[in-house]
C-alpha cells in the first residue's frame, strides 16, 4: 500500500513547492487526521505527543487557508515559551514562503516597540506568549477585527506556567466567529474546561504515544545517591557516547553547578535556563541546533516543543518534579521516526515519584546497573575520540528552501504611499520573472524588504535600478541581515 502524501490534501501548489523543499516527504499520524478536518473548517482538540509533528499539521492548514491579500493578522498562535514562538514562527515562514505568508512572533523581554512597528504592517498569522500577546490587546497594536484561527499549542504546559487567565482573557477579545485549534501532549482538566468553554462541536484527535515505548525511545531508569550523581553520569556518557544529548536539571542552580562541573572537565556544553536573558538563550538553541556542541544542560524551559534533529539521548539528571514533564522531557529525542534514549537518573529515596511517572505513561522503566567498570574501560578510547572532534555541522530543515533567496531592500515604503501589491505587479513584470519568483514583503514607513526566490536575485536588483514603483523610481540594494 502506497504511503500517504501531502498532495492528498487540497494544497496549493505554493504550499506543497515549500514542504518539497523542507523535506516534508509523508505526513505523520497527527497531520493525516488534523490537516484535512482543519481545512472542512472544523475545530479540532489533538492530543498527540512532543515530536509528533503538531507545528506542522496547524501551520500547514493555516498557511493554505490565509489570504495573502488581506494586511491584517488573520490567524493567532499561543505558545507557552518565548523559544517556542520563535521557532513556530520559523515553520509557518518556511511553510508559507511561496505564497508569501508573514508571520510575526511577539513575546516579552523584547522591544515592545519594534513588535508594535511590525503588526503595523502586512502580517498573516501572529505567534506569541500569552502575557505578550495579552499587552498588544490590550493596547490596541494587535488588531483582532480580522482574526479567523486561533491556535492554542502546548496547551497543558500553558496550564502548569500559570498563563490560564491570560489565556482566557485574550479568547474573550476575540471574534466569536472563528476556527479553534487546541493542541496538547496531556489533557489535564483544565485544558478540557478550555476546549467545552471555547470550541464549537471540536473533533477529537488523539494519537496514541507511541514515543512512550521502545518503538522510539528506550527508556531506563538508574537508583543513584545524590552525592554519587556525577560520578555516574561521567561513567554513562563515556558508555552510551550520545552524538547529541540534554541533560535535565530541576533548578537554575543546579544547571548553572551541573554546566560548571562538565566545562572543568573540558566537556563541550553549554546550559539553558529561564535566568538568562532572552538572546543568550535563542543563541545556545540556535548553536546546539547546528552542532556546535554535544551537551546541553538544561531546566524544563528545553523541554517544551523545541525541535532538535537527531537528539539521540536523553538524560534527566534531577527526576522531574511533575509527571508531565517526563513526558516533553523525554520527547525531545525519538523524534520523526528516529530512535532514542531516555536515561533517567533517581534516588532511593524517589521511588514513589517514579511510581507515579510510570502509571501516567503507562508502561514500567527497566531498571538498570550503572556502566561497570570493564564497559567503560572498553569504551573510554572511542570517547575521548568523539569529545574532542569537532561535531559534525547539521543542516537546517530551511536550507533548501531559503537557497536563491535574496532580499533586497528599496527606499520607500508608507510614507510613499506603497503597498506590498505595488512591489509585485512591478516586479512581476520584468522579463524572466513572476509572480511565484517574489516571496514575503515587508513594507515599512521609509522602506520595504522584498524577498526574491528562485535565483532570480540579480535579475531583479539590475532591473529595479531603471524601473519606478508607483511611479516612483527607488532605490534597491542587497538587504543587510538584521
Amino acid at each position: 500500500m502506497s504511503k500517504a502524501s501531502f498532495r492528498d490534501y487540497v494544497l496549493s501548489a505554493d504550499i506543497i513547492k515549500a514542504l518539497d523543499h523542507l523535506g516534508y516527504k509523508h505526513p505523520t499520524e497527527v497531520q493525516r487526521e488534523a490537516i484535512p478536518a482543519v481545512l472542512r473548517q472544523r475545530d479540532v482538540v489533538v492530543k498527540s505527543q512532543t515530536g509528533s509533528g503538531k507545528t506542522a499539521a496547524f501551520g500547514i492548514p493555516l498557511c493554505e487557508l490565509s489570504e495573502w491579500e488581506e494586511n491584517k493578522p488573520q490567524a493567532l498562535i499561543l505558545t507557552p515559551t518565548r523559544e517556542l514562538a520563535a521557532q513556530v514562527k520559523e515553520d509557518l515562514t518556511n511553510i508559507g514562503r511561496y505564497k508569501r505568508i508573514k508571520a510575526a512572533a511577539v513575546y516579552g523581554k523584547s522591544s515592545f516597540e519594534r513588535q508594535k512597528t511590525e503588526l503595523k504592517q502586512k502580517c498573516h498569522v501572529v505567534v506569541g506568549t500569552p502575557g505578550r500577546i495579552l499587552d498588544h490587546i490590550e493596547k490596541g497594536t494587535l488588531p483582532l477585527e480580522k482574526l479567523k484561527y486561533l491556535v492554542i499549542d502546548e496547551a497543558d504546559e500553558m496550564l502548569n506556567m500559570g498563563f490560564i487567565d491570560q489565556v482566557e482573557t485574550i479568547i474573550r477579545h476575540l471574534p466569536k466567529e472563528r476556527l479553534t485549534m487546541l493542541f496538547s501532549a496531556t489533557f489535564p482538566e483544565d485544558v478540557e474546561h478550555l476546549s467545552d468553554q471555547y470550541m464549537n462541536n471540536p473533533l477529537n484527535i488523539e494519537i496514541k504515544a507511541s514515543g512512550m515505548t521502545t518503538a522510539d525511545i528506550e527508556h531506563v531508569l538508574i537508583i543513584v545517591n545524590e552525592n554519587n550523581k556525577l560520578s555516574l553520569l561521567r561513567d554513562v556518557l563515556i558508555a552510551e557516547n550520545p552524538d547529541s544529548c540534554i541533560m535535565f536539571c530541576r533548578t537554575q542552580e543546579h544547571v548553572n553547578d551541573l554546566h560548571q562541573r562538565l566545562a572543568r572537565l573540558d566537556y563541550p556544553c553549554a546550559k539553558i535556563h529561564g535566568g538568562m536573558v532572552q538572546e543568550e538563550r535563542f543563541d545556545v538553541m540556535n548553536r546546539f541546533r547546528r552542532g556546535a556542541f554535544r551537551y546541553l544542560v538544561a531546566t524544563d524551559v528545553a523541554a517544551r516543543g523545541i525541535d532538535i534533529e537527531n537528539m539521540t539521548h536523553v538524560i534527566n539528571y534531577d527526576l522531574p518534579l511533575d509527571k508531565e514533564s517526563y513526558v516533553h522531557r523525554t520527547g525531545r529525542t525519538g523524534r520523526a521516526g528516529s530512535r532514542g534514549k531516555a536515561i533517567t537518573f533517581a534516588g532511593p529515596h524517589e521511588k514513589n515519584r517514579v511510581a507515579e511517572i510510570e502509571d501516567y505513561i503507562g508502561f514500567a522503566i527497566p531498571v538498570i546497573e550503572a556502566p561497570s567498570k570493564g564497559e567503560i574501560a572498553r569504551q573510554k578510547e572511542a570517547f575521548q575520540k568523539k569529545i574532542h572532534k569537532k561535531p559534525e555541522e547539521k543542516t537546517n530543515k530551511s536550507e533548501q528552501l531559503n537557497k536563491g533567496i535574496m532580499k533586497l531592500y528599496f527606499n520607500g515604503g508608507k510614507k510613499k504611499k506603497l503597498r506590498a501589491v505595488d512591489f509585485v505587479g512591478t516586479i512581476a513584470k520584468i522579463d524572466g520573472v513572476s509572480a511565484d519568483d517574489i516571496g514575503i514583503i515587508t513594507v515599512e514607513e521609509q522602506g520595504s524588504f522584498v524577498e526574491i526566490l528562485n535565483g532570480k536575485g540579480p535579475i531583479v536588483l539590475n532591473a529595479m535600478k531603471k524601473t519606478t514603483v508607483k511611479g516612483k523610481l527607488l532605490k534597491v540594494n542587497i538587504a543587510r541581515k538584521r
